[in-house]
This record gives structure tokens, C-alpha cells and sequence, in this order.
């Protein structure tokens, strides 16, 4: 556990003794170099001289004491903050530090990732959407795989404001989740099932594509992967690929809307 949490703490801008000392200060309160230097096993003077950075830094604070200085680390409660804080930052400042990779083409950056916990990071990076989301996908098929995926992955998206618009089956789970659509920040349009069965889903959505294989065949976690293509021109190409499908399915009824015509033209006659 302790181990996981050193990983962490490094993730977030520590390196891995001053990660041993946030750790240590923790469990010590405050407490003079000595005691740290004997708790970690590090240097004492390397000690003092991290210590005191990590003061400067904002991670400890240092009150001065008869036979020195002792040392607190800040709370994880704000270490948590000012992590959420500068993500936030970055998150912020992608647009612009994207405009200076310059316009010409770049190599796309793809990621792959295996089995259920790959799915979900896959999912996740997809509420870092800056803009509308779209996608193509088979709504039973995912409700089959994740049974809390309403609950988990579209109220979250709601929550951010990102709209969706998506291309999906017209069978009895497109439907059902295409009668939500107002208060799910969507707009979803049924193509024919027996003609456009997605076995995958793909979702494109600021400089990327991501598409999600769950191995219906199996129902195997072990055979699911998912794929993040980060390419300005990919993205855009497979936008403009569904944009037109956006149109046919725009036109297209449902067959369960042809089959109510097809009978009062049966009527009729």
C-alpha cells in the first residue's frame, strides 16, 4: 500500500525521498532533520536540505525550535488540491501548447490498452472532451458488458456538459436509450439493425478517436481492448465520415417507423 502510495506522490511532482519524507512526516508530526534522516534511512544533511526545499516549495512547513528547526508536512487534503489544481491548469492550456506542434502533419500518437480496466481508461479519457462527442456504438452491447454504465459513465458526462451525438441500432435497447435522450445532453438517430450491428464502439471527439472492442463473441474481459488515436487529421476525416452517416441516418427511418407505415399503406389499400 505504502509502495502504491509512493508512486503517487511521484506522479504529482515528488521525487521518490522526498516522497519517503512527505510518508515519514506524516506518521512523525513534527519533528527536527534527525528524525526524518532516521525514519527514512537518508543522509541527515541530505535530509535537512530536502526538507527545506519541500518548505519553500509548499509541501512542509518549518518552525524554528531552541535546538533547531522542526518540520510538518501540509495537509493530503491540500497536497490533493494543488494537484487538481495545475491538471486543471494543463487541461486549460492544451489548445494553446497544441497550436505550437505547428500545422503540419504530425504522427499520430496511439495508445492501446487491454482487457476491462483498459475499457474503462478508454472511457475515461473520453470526459476529457472539450467539445460535442460523437459516436457510434450498439447500445445493448455496451449495457451488456458494464450494467452500471448509465450510472457511471453517462451521468459523469452529463455532469461535465458534454453533448453527444450518436448513431445506434434500432432495436429495442437503441430505442429505449433513444427515448432519454433530452435529459441525458444527447441526440441519438437509429439506423436499420439488421443492416448496421456494431460490434465496436467508436467515439471522436477533439484531436482524437477512440474505439472500444469488448469481444462479444467470447464475452471474455480477457479478449476486450481499447485504442486512443491522437491525430488532428485522423480526427477530423473520421468526423467528417460520420457527419455523413449523421445525414443518411437523418433520413433513413427506423424499421420499426417503416414497418407502421408499411401497414397503413397495407390498410389503406
Amino acid at each position: 500500500m505504502v509502495q502504491n502510495i509512493l508512486h503517487i506522490l511521484q506522479s504529482i511532482g515528488l521525487d521518490a525521498k522526498e516522497s519517503q519524507l512527505y510518508i515519514a512526516g506524516l506518521q512523525l508530526g513534527a519533528s527536527p532533520a534527525s528524525a526524518y534522516a532516521k525514519a527514512t534511512g537518508i543522509n541527515r544533511i541530505t535530509c535537512y536540505n530536502l526538507l527545506e526545499d519541500l518548505v519553500q516549495r509548499g509541501y512542509f512547513t518549518a518552525v524554528p525550535k531552541s535546538r533547531g528547526r522542526c518540520y510538518t508536512p501540509v495537509s493530503p487534503e491540500y497536497v490533493a488540491l494543488e494537484a487538481r489544481k495545475n491538471a486543471e491548469a494543463l487541461e486549460r492550456a492544451l489548445p494553446e501548447l497544441r497550436s505550437m506542434q505547428g500545422s503540419t502533419y504530425r504522427k499520430p500518437h496511439v495508445r492501446y490498452f487491454e482487457g476491462w480496466e483498459g475499457v474503462r481508461h478508454v472511457y475515461d479519457d473520453t470526459l476529457t472532451a472539450q467539445g460535442e462527442l460523437l459516436n457510434f456504438a450498439n447500445s445493448a452491447v455496451v449495457r451488456r458488458f458494464w450494467p452500471d454504465y448509465d450510472e457511471e459513465y453517462v451521468n459523469q458526462r452529463v455532469k461535465r456538459g458534454i453533448r453527444l451525438r450518436g448513431i445506434a441500432p434500432d432495436d429495442e435497447a437503441g430505442r429505449r436509450v433513444h427515448g432519454e435522450d433530452r435529459e441525458k445532453l444527447r441526440e441519438i438517430r437509429l439506423v436499420p439493425a439488421e443492416a448496421f450491428d456494431f460490434r465496436n464502439e467508436i467515439n471522436i471527439y477533439d484531436h482524437k478517436v477512440a474505439i472500444c472492442s469488448f469481444g462479444a463473441a467470447s464475452r471474455s474481459v480477457a479478449d476486450m481492448f481499447g485504442v486512443i488515436i491522437e491525430s488532428k487529421e485522423v480526427a477530423e476525416t473520421q468526423r467528417q465520415i460520420f457527419e455523413m452517416a449523421w445525414r443518411y441516418a437523418g433520413i433513413s427511418a427506423p424499421r420499426s417507423i417503416e414497418k407502421k407505415e408499411q401497414g397503413k399503406r397495407r390498410y389503406i389499400a
